[in-house]
């Protein structure tokens, strides 16, 4: 994995109590879309793009890249989570730290699903990268998010605006694992 360092990838799919992380597959395609071209996942993302346009312009395996993970339940994909290395971020307390985004299909919201799902995404990333902090940004009128970002751990850096909105940049201290511990990913 280039973008986060030498981590092997595709990691094997990560299994949670009710989901699967794993690589993006060709079937996820209408997921993709759906997720990209919903006025409500993108309204602290500056908006959707239009459905015509990503049915034209989206790959066969959309998604597909290092970092990327589909959050699938019951064998059909609810989300994305993103982890990727902030090398042009806005904000130089960023820059060159790991960076976690995420997002999911309206009908999953509040049952927990992005909870479970990020804290899997960031164990796995302990296990491969210990020591590394990592980096969330969201806007701070995106209420659910900056709750889900306290769930995870993460605390503010600082406020600035952008995207004609305040945005939020929070930390997650790097996790460093006890002396003598195995952090092979199993």
């Amino acid at each position: 994995m280039t973008e986060l360092g030498p981590v092997a990838w595709p990691p094997a799919p990560i299994k949670t109590e009710r989901l699967v992380l794993r690589e993006p597959e060709a079937r996820d395609r209408a997921a993709f879309i759906e997720l990209y071209a919903s006025p409500e996942v993108h309204t602290y993302l500056g908006g959707p793009r239009p459905r015509d346009e990503l049915e034209r312009d989206m790959p066969e395996v959309p998604g597909r890249r290092p970092g990327s993970f589909v959050v699938e339940l019951g064998g059909a994909m609810v989300g994305q989570i993103l982890l990727r290395r902030a090398t042009e971020h806005r904000r130089p307390a960023a820059v060159g730290k790991a960076d976690l985004g995420y997002l999911f299909l309206p009908r999953v919201w509040g049952s927990g699903y992005a909870t479970e799902a990020c804290a899997a995404a960031l164990d796995w990333f302990d296990g491969v990268l210990p020591g590394e902090p990592v980096v969330l940004t969201t806007q701070t009128a995106n209420v659910g998010s900056m709750r889900l970002a306290a769930k995870l751990g993460f605390t503010e850096v600082e406020r600035f605006h952008a995207w004609d909105a305040e945005q939020w940049l929070g930390l997650r201290p790097p996790v460093t694992p006890p002396a003598g511990t195995d952090t092979t990913w199993r």
